[in-house]
């Protein structure tokens, strides 16, 4: 049996954005109740998650900014931006998030673990070097590439972002780092406003970001077809020594926030994928890092979806992967672009 962890925490549950806040507590409380309501609970490794330091931290984000969010802690509330809150442990809530990715990182390096999962808040991939945005402090999925590759020495890291929303802080912190390859698939024009498909990275990182902007209604057909036919050529040739995902799941059927059709199965999909392209290229290191996703239901059949796809309980048929969908004229206009850099 696959050795996962969810590393699951109180303070992920404590964060609290306000009433009526889509990023709510209940989300992770959802995802706990599917995993202990379908059995998956008891067969996951338990690993506490630790905090990150300051010096973690501030691999990624500004020191300025790190102060900003920690003068945050004990004040019973904090508006950053519009959206974006804290309450009086977010600071302690966005250390531990951040901890329990670096963490997860050193036990899949170290061969303790074959998947990692951390259930976490906040999330992270809206989050910018110096700026809170889009419900995140700390950028959870950047932090741990750059921890990966200052302590292992790792020169190639797969970023897959799946979440709705294109994760403007991520391709950012990355944009001229040939060490990363930053995949995204996203709702656009929406929420931040970045990802179009002609942002590909700059000086050493051109061709390494890929942005796959969709409009809305796709579904399950159209986001494994994108994977097919863009993502493995690029896999292909990239060979990485791990994969991180950005595990949205705000492209659900239902989400309050989204326009999309991706249904549980859909995410099952996606995550056979990954998970046999890291088999593959790099001994199946992958950790999922939970970032959107605000249907309480579509959060609760997605968990079992994915977790049981990883576990190995179920093996997702693609489907016909040749066949016609809406998302035809965005692969071949992503290709397009991208065909300077890899081969199709």
């Amino acid at each position: 049996m696959k050795r996962i962890s969810a590393f699951l925490d109180k303070l992920s549950v404590d964060h609290d954005n306000g009433p009526g806040h889509p990023e709510s507590p209940e989300r992770i409380i959802a995802m706990v109740d599917s995993l202990q309501e379908h059995g998956i609970f008891d067969k996951l490794i338990k690993i506490p998650p630790r905090d990150a330091t300051k010096e973690e931290i501030t691999l990624v984000h500004q020191p300025g900014y790190y102060y900003k969010i920690e003068a945050t802690r004990g004040k019973p509330r904090v508006f950053l931006d519009a959206d974006t809150t804290t309450c009086p442990v977010s600071f302690d809530a966005a250390r531990r998030a951040a901890g329990a990715v670096l963490e997860a990182v050193d036990r899949v390096m170290a061969g303790e673990l074959d998947i990692a999962f951390p259930l976490i808040r906040p999330p992270g991939h809206h989050a910018e070097s110096d700026r809170a945005m889009g419900f995140c402090l700390f950028n959870n999925v950047a932090l741990g590439a750059v921890y990966a590759i200052r302590n292992y020495d790792i020169k190639r890291i797969l970023i897959v972002d799946w979440d709705l929303h294109h994760g403007n802080g991520t391709q950012h912190l990355f944009s001229n780092m040939r060490e990363v390859l930053y995949f995204s698939t996203h709702q656009f024009p929406y929420y931040p406003g970045t990802g179009d498909a002609a942002e590909v990275g700059v000086e050493k990182g051109e061709g390494h970001t890929i942005n796959v902007p969709l409009t809305p209604n796709m579904g399950d057909a159209e986001y494994i077809k994108i994977f097919n036919e863009i993502l493995t050529p690029v896999i292909d040739q990239y060979c990485p020594e791990m994969v991180l995902v950005s595990a949205g799941f705000d492209t659900y059927v239902d989400d309050p926030l989204g326009g999309m059709k991706v249904t549980s199965q859909g995410y099952a999909q996606q995550a056979r994928f990954l998970k046999e392209k890291a088999e593959e290229y790099c001994g199946g290191k992958i950790i999922f890092v939970l970032e959107g996703g605000y249907n309480l239901d579509g959060l609760w059949l997605s968990t079992k979806a994915v977790f049981d796809e990883l576990f190995e309980v179920t093996k997702t048929d693609f489907g016909e992967l040749d066949a016609h969908t809406r998302a035809d004229d965005v692969i071949a206009h992503v290709k397009s672009i991208h065909s300077k850099y890899w081969k199709f």
